[in-house]
């Protein structure tokens, strides 16, 4: 009846004389979401009726804590973590450097969480969880195992419906929706509240709102960019816009490759083997899976290349949002000497050990 109620408020039938969600009423809809109480076209219709309006940072939030609450999110008490937020749906055609990221960024000291799962509809595509599969760590569903992949090794990834088993059941109504909600930016969120924080954002004027959001939830530090396909790799044929959070204070973050010699004309790609069959994505194809994880392997191993560079560029940004470095200039040198010195390569062979 919850949701019944809140489509009225939000005018689902006549803009006009709908409003915004105040934040108890967004963390009350997205519970009883998550309760299971409502039906699969009241959950499509209000998260239509959302996307319509326009969602707010207030019901962003609410909607966010709702999620924290009933989730078990390891490493709360982890000191030196940061989490990386990306799509849940993943690329099509862009391989998850977020793992290379991860991993070199640990290799200089940090202790990373990444959030992840495979083939969520409706884009269905390469995601991190697809990289660490084909590279054997995989990742955890249960989370307290990831919190004793990053205590015991610095690096983990995590299942978000591991840790909130009530999004599986939201499966369908993504898929027949087909296009972006606001579910697609709480669940990324579901991360420890102590953890600094990179987060992914979609091209345009979410930008701001996505930094009121993180600003909003509290935590230590917080860097919102807009990378390529929604993620937290920067561009290397151009700037890419971002804003540094730090408590009340927001700076905004430029990443410009040529600052650093990383420029490059071309971007990392993976190779098209034609249009997916109806229903499955690049995460369901096995050698784009294979492909995905095999750039990713060729980084840690030394190999050069955009994907080399936009490793680096991205690790910088990660260890420079939970303050193991002050400049970007300083990340990417910390980055080169983790993936030169071999560190990097050695947490993939630690976290290969542990399976």
């Amino acid at each position: 009846m919850i949701l019944r109620d809140l489509l009225r408020v939000l005018g689902s039938s006549d803009r006009r004389n709908g409003r915004n969600l105040t934040h108890e009423e967004a963390f009350r809809a997205f519970d009883t979401i998550l309760s299971g109480n409502e039906s699969e076209i009241r959950i499509g219709a209000f998260l239509i009726a959302l996307r319509w309006k326009g969602v707010t940072v207030e019901e962003l939030t609410g909607f966010a804590r709702a999620a924290r609450e009933r989730a078990t999110i390891p490493c709360r008490d982890v000191s030196g973590l940061v989490s990386l937020c990306t799509p849940l749906d993943g690329y099509d055609a862009v391989p998850p450097l977020e793992v290379a990221a991860g991993l070199v960024a640990t290799g200089a000291g940090a202790r990373v969480l990444i959030v992840t799962d495979r083939c969520v509809p409706p884009r269905r595509g390469l995601t991190a969880a697809s990289v660490l599969e084909h590279l054997g760590p995989g990742i955890s569903w249960d989370p307290a195992d990831a919190e004793s992949c990053v205590r015991q090794v610095g690096f983990g990834a995590v299942s978000a419906a591991g840790m909130l088993p009530a999004l599986l059941n939201l499966r369908r109504v993504r898929s027949e929706i087909g296009v972006r909600t606001p579910l697609q930016t709480v669940e990324k969120l579901i991360v420890p509240p102590t953890a600094s924080v990179v987060v992914g954002a979609q091209q345009g004027p979410v930008l701001g709102t996505a930094v009121e959001t993180m600003a909003g939830l509290g935590h230590p530090s917080s860097i919102v960019l807009q990378g390529r396909g929604g993620g937290i790799v920067p561009s290397l044929k151009k700037r890419t816009r971002g804003i540094e959070v730090a408590g009340k204070h927001q700076v905004p973050l430029v990443v410009e490759p040529a600052d650093f010699g990383l420029q490059s004309d071309q971007e990392p790609e993976l190779p098209l083997f034609g249009p997916p069959d109806e229903g499955q994505g690049s995460g369901d194809n096995p050698i784009l899976v294979k492909a995905a994880g095999d750039v990713v392997d060729a980084v840690l191993k030394g190999e050069g290349g955009p994907e080399r560079s936009a490793t680096l560029l991205t690790a910088a940004i990660v260890l420079k949002a939970v303050g193991r470095v002050l400049t970007l200039a300083e990340g990417v040198d910390a980055a080169v000497t983790s993936l030169d010195s071999g560190a990097a390569l050695g947490v993939l062979e630690k976290l290969r050990a542990r399976r």
